[in-house]
């Protein structure tokens, strides 16, 4: 059995309540309620994979809409003790699914602005998110493979807020598409 995964229940308007040998968890948004709500899932049940499926911001002018899986994250809200943007305290700085793809970086707010995407930029991501490194670290924990697939729905840019709801369906329909091609369902 594999679990699917999405933050927010927009990101699931194209999937069926229940897809063969997948159960469904939706975690809420943000780092926290996305380990919290995964670490429950996994305390209770043992998948044999991990099937993350959401929306992402492209930060870098070449990335094209469309569906990314995600090789690894990065936090890009957190700074270490000697004040290095991008470095935690005790987490490692990134963490890696295993699969070939962008990597991204994840906080615990929306980009929406140049001068963020900039700093963003900097630490080598390609996309924005607000749930994949709290996700990927939490299945690391178990020991569950991950697989994080991410459709771009804006360019973290102003006014990305706004672009985000009036796009969120077709890219649920993008990422069903890519479900459907991988898993046969």
């Amino acid at each position: 059995m594999k679990l699917l995964v999405a933050a927010h229940v927009s990101e699931l308007v194209a999937f069926e309540e229940d897809l063969p040998g997948f159960d469904r968890l939706l975690t809420g948004v943000g780092k926290i309620p996305a380990a919290y709500a995964l670490t429950r899932a996994l305390s209770g049940r043992t998948y044999d994979e991990i099937v993350v499926v959401g929306t992402a911001g492209a930060i870098d002018p070449e990335v094209e809409g469309g569906v990314y899986d995600i090789a690894a994250a990065i936090q890009h809200d957190v700074k270490d003790l000697d004040g290095v943007f991008g470095q935690h305290v005790s987490l490692p700085a990134r963490v890696e699914t295993g699969v070939d793809g962008l990597v991204i970086a994840t906080g615990d707010h929306f980009v929406d602005d140049a001068e963020t995407v900039a700093l963003v930029r900097a630490l080598d991501a390609r996309l924005v998110d607000m749930e994949s490194y709290a996700l990927i670290w939490v299945a690391q924990q178990f020991g569950v493979p991950i697989r994080i697939l991410r459709a771009v729905s804006d360019r973290a840019q102003d006014g990305a807020t706004q672009v985000w709801d009036e796009v969120v369906e077709r890219c649920s329909h993008q990422l069903r598409a890519v479900v459907r091609e991988r898993y046969g369902v």
